[in-house]
């Protein structure tokens, strides 16, 4: 006999902050597009999922977060290092004004004093990892979306899967920094099971 596990969804918003829209450090082109789009789906779909989680990065003001945040004085190289962005408490690393966050049961801090793009690197207010969250709550599903498509939102997705959780990344809620990177990101997703689908 076939025993059905029910689906059990979890929706997970990656790093839609000030600093990854137009007009941040690190700019999304779409970005506040986005923002808006992953609003309007909340609006219509929040009790569709068991928990919804916010992520951010939450970097340290006085550091190079462990060489994430290039060494003053020299240039990032865009691939392990950064220009300074979503430093904890400063309006960088505020949602973007288009997100509204009053759906969100579970905020996500990540990156403090170190490099991480996954919200599964993360921890929520009470100090609780996003996967011990999702067990917690019987989920067996997310949906992905944020910013960007090609870093955070793609470590996610991938770590998603390592955890053995279905993944879908909901076509039109998230945004790349450049298209072949982005591409790249998406084939990689596909390859281990992760569906791209529309809202």
């Amino acid at each position: 006999m076939t025993v059905i596990t029910p689906v059990r969804r979890a929706l997970l918003v990656v790093d839609v902050q000030n600093d990854f829209v137009e007009g941040g450090s690190l700019a999304v082109t779409g970005g506040r597009d986005v923002a808006t789009r992953i609003s309007a789906h909340l609006a219509e779909h929040a009790r569709d999922y068991v928990v919804v989680v916010a992520s951010r990065d939450w970097h340290d003001a006085d550091s190079t977060n462990d060489g994430h945040f290039a060494e003053p004085g020299t240039e990032p190289d865009y691939v392990d290092s950064w220009p300074a962005h979503c430093v904890h408490d400063d309006v960088g690393s505020d949602f973007a004004p288009e997100l509204a966050v009053d759906q969100v049961t579970h905020h996500v801090r990540k990156g403090r004093g170190e490099a991480a793009y996954s919200a599964f690197e993360g921890v929520t207010d009470a100090d609780q990892r996003l996967v011990d969250l999702l067990r917690s709550e019987g989920v067996t599903d997310v949906d992905v979306v944020g910013l960007a498509t090609d870093h955070c939102v793609r470590a996610t997705a991938l770590d998603a899967r390592r955890h053995e959780l279905g993944a879908r990344l909901l076509d039109g809620l998230h945004a790349g920094v450049a298209a072949v990177p982005t591409e790249a990101a998406l084939a990689e997703m596909r390859a281990v099971g992760v569906e791209v689908v529309a809202p």
